[in-house]
């Protein structure tokens, strides 16, 4: 199936439709996206990846007032953007990666969600210095002409998406869902100027604004809540893969319809005691790659680059 950016998507489903004989509940605020990157000469195209990464950077990077300064200056684009990104997960081998898996994150809701940057998220944790807090995504996608969801998302890259490595993601979701936690970004995302500039309707920015206000109860907002959750994740199949196969495409179906089924399984018994848990939607977003240490490596190694290092 075609999906209008760089990558095919696999699988765009509910959950419930995915798997029809779940017995979950609540089920029908969950959704499954996959999306494959393709292969040529019988290897899995590194390069392309690497080009949709940088050609996302500078805006989750960058405040909308750098990116506008810089506009015509591509290369001090990509300078200044790497100036920001942080590296630190690095030296941890579990972590490794994460900020890699942000600008992912930031190019699927851009380019597949259709959403806005309201917060440029590396940018900020890089000028607060608050490298480990809040969500890794904060979007709004406009539904209609006065209608609008908001999306914090989680983004993570693992070297495999085993059951422990599920309950460690769904720890941090429950996290960023604390009141306290949702208050912060609404703060965020009200304070700061990117807004004004990306939504010309006064009316429905005004709208946002008193959504987001800290005025405003949560329990509000958890209606038009969206958690896109990314990960990243290292394949057996995709390692294995020298093109896109039917039979490439079936095992990745089976494969990720029984992650998905576990990843929500243990996230309705995590957080069903969040108050109106029923309400918010959540996206599962897999997207599977041949060796996680070939692709940190070289995007460290072209930040390195941009950073003069």
């Amino acid at each position: 199936m075609s999906t209008g950016f760089e990558f095919e998507i696999l699988i765009d489903e509910s959950f419930l439709a995915l798997t029809p004989e779940c017995s979950l509940k609540p089920v029908d605020n969950k959704n499954v996206l996959t999306i494959l990157n393709d292969f040529e000469d019988e290897k899995w195209r590194y390069y392309k990846f690497q080009n949709f990464i940088w050609d996302n950077i500078a805006e989750t990077a960058l405040s909308q007032k750098e990116r506008e300064s810089l506009s015509n200056q591509s290369h001090s684009l990509l300078t200044a953007a790497a100036s920001n990104l942080r590296l630190t997960d690095s030296l941890n081998e579990i972590g490794k990666g994460s900020e890699l898996a942000e600008i992912v994150l930031y190019g699927i809701m851009k380019n597949h969600y259709k959403a806005l940057p309201v917060v440029p998220k590396i940018f900020y944790k890089q000028n607060v210095q608050d490298n480990a807090k809040g969500a890794d995504s904060v979007h709004i996608v406009l539904e209609g002409p006065d209608s609008f969801t908001i999306w914090f998302g989680e983004a993570k890259f693992y070297s495999s998406i085993e059951d422990s490595r599920l309950t460690s993601v769904i720890e941090s979701v429950k996290n960023s869902l604390s009141t306290t936690k949702l208050k912060k970004e609404n703060a965020i995302v009200t304070n700061l100027q990117d807004i004004d500039s990306l939504i010309e309707d006064v009316e429905l920015k005004e709208k946002i604004k008193d959504a987001l206000s800290p005025k405003e109860s949560i329990d509000n907002l958890k209606p038009i809540l969206h958690i896109p959750i990314l990960l990243l994740h290292q394949c057996d199949h995709t390692c294995k893969a020298k093109y896109i196969s039917d039979d490439y495409r079936e095992k990745i179906i089976s494969w990720h319809k029984d992650r998905s089924m576990s990843f929500f399984t243990k996230q309705v018994k995590q957080l069903s005691e969040i108050i109106r848990y029923s309400e918010i939607t959540f996206h599962l977003i897999l997207f599977p790659v041949p060796e996680k240490q070939t692709i940190v490596d070289k995007f460290i190694s072209a930040v390195q680059f941009y950073k003069g290092q």
